[in-house]
């Protein structure tokens, strides 16, 4: 049973370890969290996300986390329309049908906050990544425009790079090209779920006029414009 008392938090791609560290920290925080699996929620389809809404946000929600991602890396030349729809469809298509939904809803309540999970491929452009890439630099448009049209009531949108995380969503990669990220990093450090966690929270609770921002959170260095 909810409990209208706690401030309630939604985070898609439930069954990712970054959602489940987000989820526990929100929660011992004092929020509600809903956190969905895809098979409870599949943000790239219009009925599921409305059906997700319609059953399970039965009052004021305070905080989208919009975190559902997949990938599908290829070089170019290679890389299918299939593969490209799929990425584009969870990544970007998903966080907008997800934050129409949700806007409404903070809207109308003036008040309340979207959080969009970014990726430093935005603005690296790695190769064999178009599509992931192109999906995350979307998101941050998306953020910014957010943050202008909800921000007249009171809504706002940031965008998180959470930089490389060590789990299941990058343990795939060979490991001469996490090398190669690491090495990248000034402090030659990898940033981790807990501390992304820790800086979801922080916005959220402490930085209450902030909003249209995207926030990079490891130390690789590079020029915005």
């Amino acid at each position: 049973m909810s409990d209208c008392t706690k401030p309630l938090a939604l985070i898609t791609g439930g069954e990712g370890a970054l959602a489940k560290i987000i989820s526990t920290q929100l929660i011992s925080s004092g929020f509600e969290v809903l956190s969905p699996c895809h098979s409870e929620l599949d943000v790239g389809d219009e009925l599921s996300v409305k059906n997700y809404f319609n059953e399970n946000i039965t009052r004021d929600l305070d905080l989208l986390i919009n975190n559902a991602g997949t990938k599908k890396d290829s070089l170019f030349l290679n890389l299918s329309e299939e593969e490209w729809d799929e990425v584009i469809r969870v990544n970007l298509r998903g966080a907008f049908l997800c934050s129409k939904l949700a806007l409404k809803l903070l809207c109308k309540n003036r008040s309340g906050h979207i959080i969009n999970i970014g990726s430093f491929s935005a603005i690296s452009g790695p190769i064999g990544q178009t599509n992931y890439a192109a999906s995350k630099a979307g998101l941050i448009s998306l953020t910014q425009s957010l943050a202008q049209e909800g921000g007249k009531r009171n809504v706002r949108s940031n965008c998180i790079l959470p930089g490389w995380l060590e789990t299941q969503f990058t343990a795939d990669v060979p490991e001469n090209v996490k090398d190669q990220v690491l090495s990248s990093h000034t402090l030659n450090t990898l940033n981790t779920p807990e501390s992304v966690a820790a800086f979801v929270l922080f916005i959220h609770t402490q930085m209450p006029s902030v909003s249209g921002q995207i926030f990079q959170l490891d130390s690789r260095i590079h020029r915005w414009a």
